[in-house]
Order: structure tokens, then C-alpha cells, then sequence
């Protein structure tokens, strides 16, 4: 280790598994978040992917029935066909292994429309600085890297560079630019707002300018100065705009051009610039009034900046000649900063004085280069813009992890539109926090989905209860009853298509009773061969499986697998005959089983491959009446809470495959909660204490599909 430190000399964090596996595998489910089916990659909604050149990313789509997932270079294909370079599919498994300088991608469904997102596909960054991981276990280095991109956006209406301002918020969520040149000589009055996906006009400018400085966002912004190409001499005007239309303000104090601005309506800053001289001085603007301050340490104009009234930085622009330095205003002095690697004037910039981007601009001939600030010196970025231009006048808006960039002069005006993105991949610390309450508190129930579209039915609240509550991430609302109440069940399946089977009544004790869950209500199946309660369960709707249970006064191993119709029972049963809420994940195929009670309680873990049951290692702690994290897989899986041989569990384990290890504990014991989750996520619901409780806590594990590359050990 000693000598890898050495060789590096960065931190190495020692792990005992391999943080992000090789190829790297999502699973892909389907749920209705309100307005159609969409796409659920690893259990978050249409997310933006990254996938890199030359890596290797498997989607399974197995639980995602009559969704075929495919990629395509436009949304939902439309004017495209189906992108298949690097492509396969094999058992609703669609792999894809990322060609160097493969486009930019659309994931999508082949039968419906709107199901789908985007996949970025950037060029594998450099390392990312301080992240060096061992895995232990295989002898082998990893580097966590960052993922950032600059991607394609709607084009502007109207194509133009050297802006007389731009105003927005961060993220790039709005934004408004003003003026500029549309082609030499013209210069515009126009203005344009975007939404996030697309440009729509605005309220034009009183007065067409060039190369001007504005602040604020897309419904309070300020215009200054600029140049109107008309006289010799710079404009000294200022303009509000309320979202609709521009008004005149008060005049800022020297006229100037080619100058940079930060901050908002009310409390704006605008530094730099030329009035036929280079210029340093500094203006502070109070929503009426523009007030001279401290100058800054270099004098230039065509700079960038970021920030806000109290906290800015400058950047880049012209002395002449190009200028790399960088200064930091602290709302009083400027601050003389790291230079940036590239000298350079025009560029593009969002951000803030801590964490600034700077892209583009011109070094005598046109860049992509981007540039990030992290509040101490510059690293220059992997991601490059796509078009190399020139931007002149304030330019760009957002944050450092979002921003957006428009127009600018290649050989000629271009309305170009480019998004950025960044995001540092990092190994997150695995704990459970407090989530909202359920409505009624019980225990004994079960839940099926996963941590952002799960379902709890069943339990026992002073009887057996029917109440089902979904969860959609952040709160839980009722559904429709069960058609039978029952407690002690088993249940499997994702939120729009559920199965409840089996467990305890009173008239008669055990039940066999099969559910199926659509979403919004539940239908009768056929019934369990052999009525039972305090069963396991996993599986799909339409390929569950059944096991173990009591079938007072006996306790059974017996095993059944479901169809979508009626269930047929293996003649292979668990090896360990058992009852007490059995543990149970993965599939009909490739599940696993564990816990319970035979009496006493047993840590027995058990996996079937669709024939029969093969014993595994043990739990560490034996117990009964778990809560299993139903949507893991034969070899992930949590086990959460339950009871041990004495007192109530506040203990969590997790599976590999071949054996258990112990994970943070919940901060509420409990037994007889009901749950949901995927390999890395997990929810735990009510259960029971010394009395039935309502509340939930949920787990966020070690962050696994990181994008990384190796490192050599040598």
C-alpha cells in the first residue's frame, strides 16, 4: 500500500468489494408517476444518463413487461431510426457497448411514446483528483472520475454573439439574454427567454446594444451600457425588465463596453470593460442607483464573470493581449486569484465565486476549452464545448453544475444552444434517515416496489387488516382495500403490478387468497395450493414464488411458483422448514430465502434456481420477522430489523451471494415492518415496537454505478 501511495500520492480509500462493477448493470421498471407510463432506471425516473466510450452498460428490462428498451438519437426515435452501434439484446437484457465518438443517445420504449430520456455519451474525463480506491479483495485500483458535458439544447430564434447581458437562475432552470450583433453591423434590441427546454421572444430593449453586462434572472433583470455602434462613444444607459417589458433606469458611471456583471435586481455588480481605455472600475447597483467602489487589480475588457454583489469573481478577457488572470470581490476589495490555465476573452460563464465554469472565448483563434473554479485555483474540464465560438458580452447563466450557453460567432452568427452538466461521482456514506409517517400504524404487513414508487398492504392494526398505501418517494396515500384483510402475507412485484398471496385471518387462521395490484385496485387470482401465513415471497406478478409458511400446528418448506393465473406446487421445498415473516428477494428463477423461525429463530439462508433449494452461508444474526427488501436480487438484498433471540432488532444485514455482512442499523427497532427497495436502496414502513408504529425510515446505501477507469498498479 505504501508503495501505491507513493507512486500517486493521493489518498487511497480501501474497500473490500469493487465499487462499480464491470460491465455496469441498471434495472429498468416501469410505474405511472401521474400522467403515463415512464421509464425508471435503478428506481429514479428518467434520469439523464451518462454513458461512457468504451464501457460496457447492461439495461435489464425484465420487469419492465411489453416495454422494450432501445436507444435512438432522437426523442422517442421520431425522425430517427433506432441506434444500434455497440447493441444487443438478449432476454430483455439490451446491452450496449459505448463506440468512441458514439452521439449522443435517447432511451426509449419501441411500443409507446414519452417513456424515455436522455443518454449522454461523453468521452471518458480524466481522473478525478482525489479519488483513488483498493478493492481488497481483488488486488485491484480504481478512480472514481467526474462526469460533466456539455449537450445539445434548442436553438435560439434569432442567432447573435457580443449580447448586451444575460440574466438567469441557477440551475439553468430560466434565463434571458438581450441585444447583441445578429450580423455585422446589426445590432439587435431583441430579447429571448428560455424555459429550460426551448426559446420564446421576450419585451424588446428600449435601445440596441452590444456588448453590455447584465444581472438578476428571467423576471428582474438590468441591462448596462454597451455599445450602439452609431458614435464613438460607449452608452452609459441602464434597463429593467419584469418578465414582459424593459424600462429606463439610472445611468451607470463611466460609460463602458465589453464589461461583466453579477448579482440581482436589487443588489447587481457590473467590473471591467472600455471606455477607449481600458477600464477597472467597479459599480455596485441598489435598484436604483449605481455607486462607484474599490477598482479592481486588472484593468481589461471582453471578461467573464460569476456571483453576486458581496461574492464575484472576474476572469479571462483582454488587457491587451488575452488575459488569463482572476480576481475575487468580496463585496468591498478584489482579491488577485490563480490565473486560468488558458488565456482568454469571450467566454461563456456561470456559476459562483466558489465554483465558477468559464468555456469558450477566442485565445487568437476559437475554443472549446472549459475551465472550472472551485473557490481556489482552476482545473481545466473534460467537457468541451461541441462548436468552438466566441461569446463577447455577458454571456451564460446557472450554476456550476448546471449552466447553459447560447449564440455566440464561429466564422459566422450562430443561435447555437449547449446545457452543461456535472457531477462528481463520489462513494456516499450508506445510512437510514426519518421519512413521512404512514397513515395507520400496524404491523405485520408486507410492501412490494421500490424507495420511489412502493406499496404496503395488509397487517394488523387491532384486527387483521385490507388498507394499502402506496409511497411515491416522499409521502404515502391510500389505495383501495385488499379484497381480503389478512396480516402475515407475502407480496412481490413493483408498484403498477403487485401480487399479494397467502397469510393470517380468523375465519379461517391461514389464508390462500391471491391478489394481483394494478396500480389503483386489486383483483381475486386463484388461491395458494396450501393456505398459509408467515410465508416468503419474491418474484413479479406474473412469475411469483411462494415458500415456507405455517400451516398451524405445522410449519412448511413447501414451495409454489405462480404463472399470472394459478399456482403450481414444486415438489422441492425448502431444505429448512420455517415460518415467522421468511425473508425473500429476487426472482422465480434466482431467488433467495432466509430467517424465520423453526422454532426457534433461524438465520438459514437458502437459494433456489427455479428447480430446487441450495443451502448458503448463515445470517450472522438469527432472527424472525424481518423485513426483506423484496425488489433486491439472489445476491443483493437487505435484511432489516426483526426479532432475535432476545429483545427487538435495530441490526441490518446485507447478501452478496455468498455470504452476510452487517450494514448501518435502523434507528428504530422494530419486527414486523413492511418494506420495499432495490439492491442499494431500501424503505422500511410501521412494524411494531411495544406497540404497533407508523414510522418509516429509509436507506441510502454506497453509490455503485460510478463511472470509473483503471489504474495501472505498475
Amino acid at each position: 500500500m505504501t508503495t501505491y501511495k507513493e507512486i500517486f500520492g493521493k489518498p487511497i480509500k480501501v474497500l473490500t468489494g469493487d465499487p462499480a462493477p464491470t460491465p455496469i448493470t441498471y434495472t429498468v421498471t416501469v410505474a405511472n408517476p401521474g400522467s403515463g407510463n415512464v421509464y425508471y432506471i435503478d428506481g429514479v425516473q428518467t434520469p439523464t444518463l451518462e454513458l461512457y466510450e468504451g464501457n460496457t452498460y447492461n439495461f435489464d428490462y425484465s420487469a419492465a413487461t411489453g416495454h422494450p428498451f432501445r436507444f435512438a438519437t432522437a426523442a422517442d426515435a421520431a425522425g430517427s431510426t433506432e441506434y444500434t452501434t455497440g447493441v444487443s439484446v438478449d432476454s430483455n437484457i439490451t446491452t450496449i457497448v459505448v463506440a468512441s465518438g458514439a452521439p449522443n443517445l435517447f432511451y426509449y420504449c419501441t411500443n409507446h411514446n414519452g417513456m424515455g430520456g436522455r443518454a449522454l455519451t461523453p468521452a471518458s474525463p480524466s481522473e478525478y483528483e482525489g479519488q483513488i480506491w483498493y478493492n481488497e479483495t481483488t488486488g485491484s485500483f480504481r478512480s472514481v472520475v467526474a462526469s460533466s458535458a456539455f449537450s445539445s439544447g434548442a436553438t435560439m430564434g434569432t442567432g447573435r454573439y457580443n449580447f448586451a447581458g444575460w440574466a438567469g437562475s441557477a440551475p439553468a432552470d430560466t434565463a434571458t439574454c438581450f441585444g447583441g450583433m445578429t450580423a455585422a453591423p446589426a445590432i439587435s434590441n431583441l430579447t429571448e427567454e428560455f424555459n429550460g427546454s426551448g426559446w420564446a421572444a421576450g419585451g424588446n430593449t428600449n435601445t440596441s446594444r452590444r456588448q453590455g453586462a447584465g444581472f438578476g434572472i428571467q423576471t428582474a433583470a438590468v441591462k448596462t451600457a454597451g455599445y450602439d455602434g452609431s458614435s464613438p462613444s460607449n452608452d452609459n444607459t441602464s434597463e429593467e425588465y419584469n418578465g414582459t417589458a424593459w424600462t429606463t433606469g439610472n445611468n451607470v458611471n463611466p460609460q463602458r463596453q465589453g464589461h461583466a456583471g453579477a448579482g440581482t435586481l436589487t443588489a447587481g455588480v457590473i467590473f471591467g470593460g472600455t471606455d477607449g481605455t481600458l477600464l477597472n472600475k467597479t459599480e455596485e447597483y441598489d435598484g436604483t442607483n449605481f455607486s462607484n467602489v474599490n477598482t479592481m487589480n486588472t484593468a481589461r475588457t471582453n471578461l467573464s464573470g460569476a456571483g453576486s454583489q458581496t461574492t464575484s469573481i472576474a476572469f479571462g478577457g483582454a488587457t491587451p493581449p488575452v488575459s488569463n488572470a482572476a480576481e475575487v470581490y468580496d463585496g468591498t476589495n478584489w482579491t488577485t486569484a490563480a490565473n486560468m490555465n488558458t488565456a482568454r476573452n469571450g467566454m461563456g460563464s456561470f456559476g459562483d465565486s466558489n465554483s465558477a465554469v468559464g468555456t469558450g472565448g477566442t485565445t487568437g483563434s476559437n475554443s472549446t476549452a472549459t475551465e472550472t473554479w472551485d473557490g481556489t485555483s482552476w482545473t481545466t474540464s473534460p467537457a468541451s464545448l461541441g462548436t468552438a465560438r466566441v461569446f463577447y458580452g455577458d454571456t451564460g447563466s446557472g450554476s456550476s453544475t448546471a449552466g447553459i450557453v447560447a449564440g455566440g460567432y464561429t466564422t459566422a452568427t450562430v443561435g447555437l444552444t449547449e446545457e452543461y452538466n456535472f457531477t462528481a461521482n463520489t462513494i456516499t456514506a450508506a445510512a437510514f434517515s426519518s421519512g413521512n409517517t404512514i397513515n395507520t400504524a400496524r404491523r405485520y404487513m408486507r410492501g412490494f416496489g421500490i424507495k420511489t414508487a412502493g406499496v404496503i398492504c395488509g397487517g394488523y392494526v387491532t384486527s387483521p387488516s385490507a388498507k394499502t398505501e402506496e409511497f411515491n418517494g416522499t409521502t404515502y396515500s391510500e389505495s383501495s382495500d385488499l379484497g381480503t384483510g389478512r396480516y402475515s402475507l407475502a407480496a412481490c412485484g413493483i408498484e403498477s403490478a403487485g401480487l399479494a398471496f397467502g397469510g393470517l385471518n380468523t375465519t379461517p387462521s391461514t389464508r390462500g387468497e391471491t391478489e394481483e395490484y394494478n396500480g389503483s385496485s386489486w383483483s381475486e387470482q386463484n388461491n395458494l395450493n396450501t393456505p398459509r401465513g408467515e410465508l416468503g415471497g419474491a418474484g413479479t406478478q406474473t412469475a411469483g414464488l411462494a415458500f415456507g409458511g405455517s400451516t398451524p400446528p405445522s410449519v412448511t418448506g413447501a414451495t409454489e411458483e405462480y404463472d399470472g393465473s394459478s399456482w403450481t406446487t414444486n415438489p422441492n421445498s425448502l431444505n429448512t422448514a420455517r415460518k415467522g415473516e421468511i425473508g425473500g428477494a429476487g426472482t422465480q428463477t434466482a431467488a433467495v430465502a432466509f430467517s424465520g423461525a423453526t422454532p426457534p429463530n433461524t438465520g438459514a439462508t437458502e437459494e433456489y434456481d427455479g428447480s430446487s433449494w441450495t443451502a448458503s452461508n448463515a445470517m450472522l444474526n438469527a432472527r424472525s420477522q424481518t423485513t426483506p427488501s423484496q425488489n433486491g436480487t439472489q445476491s443483493a438484498v437487505f435484511s432489516m430489523g426483526g426479532s432475535p433471540t432476545a429483545g427487538i432488532g435495530t441490526f441490518v444485514e446485507n447478501y452478496d451471494g455468498t455470504s452476510w455482512s452487517t450494514k448501518p442499523a435502523l434507528s428504530t427497532g422494530r419486527r414486523l415492518a413492511g418494506g420495499f427497495a432495490t439492491t442499494t436502496d431500501a424503505v422500511i414502513a410501521g412494524g411494531y415496537t411495544t406497540t404497533n408504529v407508523n414510522i418509516t425510515e429509509e436507506f441510502t446505501g454506497e453509490t455503485t454505478a460510478l463511472n470509473y477507469k483503471n489504474i495501472s498498479s505498475s
